[in-house]
């Protein structure tokens, strides 16, 4: 009995690393074909309309919720020492170094990523991939590579609106408060932001979309299973993308700091 649990958790480790081996050569293959001009651009932007503008709502929600109560936060901390004029400077930077990417791309994994996981894992269990595959169709140029490249460039953009709601919900929670003016709160929110602090941060969102992209592609188009594989598609691809993200997000903060020196 012994033997066969212990055999079985090797089959399991076996099984977790032939899955990560698949799916990072579906990232490079995707990333290959994305760097070659010959992506469908219909596809793409009928995407990037489902992933970014229909995500829009959620996003501007929440950053100016985040906003909000970093302000309240901020200066719960900061009255203690008497520094409550600085908490503009103080979201400004949160936000645009770090709350704010990350915030959109966990937010974009629960949306999109499930969508994603969802729909091509339909597709797959109801035999809709094999019978473009059967018309001549590039299955995964078509529905893979569109959906990769919609979520690298549309995750960009919902960060740069997720600061700006963000921003916006500080200050009218500190107005509420304070009664200080939007230029006051805006000349000092960004008074201390340079463009290493923001541009690196911002870009860093476009590698987010590739990596939930690519692992919610590769879960829904391996699918197996019926509906419950379906399901299963869909809720792993919101768990593995957030982890991965979480984990990407600590390398490219370090890589960051080490290409820029000035943004430490």
């Amino acid at each position: 009995m012994g033997i066969a649990m212990q055999s079985g958790k090797t089959t399991g480790v076996r099984r977790g690393f032939e899955r990560i081996g698949g799916a990072a050569l579906f990232a490079l293959r995707a990333l290959g074909a994305i760097l070659r001009p010959s992506v469908d651009t219909f596809e793409t932007f009928r995407q990037l309309y489902k992933f970014g503008w229909r995500s829009l709502p959620l996003v501007a929600t929440a950053g100016f919720a985040v906003g909000a109560v970093i302000s309240m936060h901020t200066r719960s901390t900061l009255e203690r020492f008497g520094a409550e004029e600085t908490i503009p400077e103080a979201i400004g930077l949160a936000l645009m170094r770090e709350i704010g990417p990350l915030v959109t791309g966990l937010l974009f994994c629960g949306r999109v990523g499930a969508g994603i996981g969802a729909e091509l894992g339909a597709m797959r269990t109801s035999e809709q991939i094999d019978a473009l595959e059967s018309l001549a169709v590039d299955s995964f140029r078509y529905l893979a590579v569109t959906r990769i490249a919609a979520c690298i460039v549309a995750l960009p953009v919902l960060t740069i609106i997720m600061n700006f709601c963000g921003i916006l919900g500080g200050y009218l929670a500190e107005t509420l408060i304070s009664g200080m003016s939007l230029a006051t709160y805006v000349t000092r929110a960004f008074s201390v932001v340079e463009f290493v602090d923001y541009i690196p941060a911002t870009l860093k969102t476009a590698i987010f979309g590739f990596l939930i992209g690519s692992i919610a592609c590769y879960l829904g188009y391996n699918a197996k299973g019926g509906t419950e594989g379906v399901g299963t598609a869909s809720t792993q691809s919101v768990v593995f993308s957030s982890i991965v993200v979480i984990l990407a997000n600590v390398l490219l903060v370090k890589s960051i700091f080490f290409v820029f020196p000035e943004a430490r």
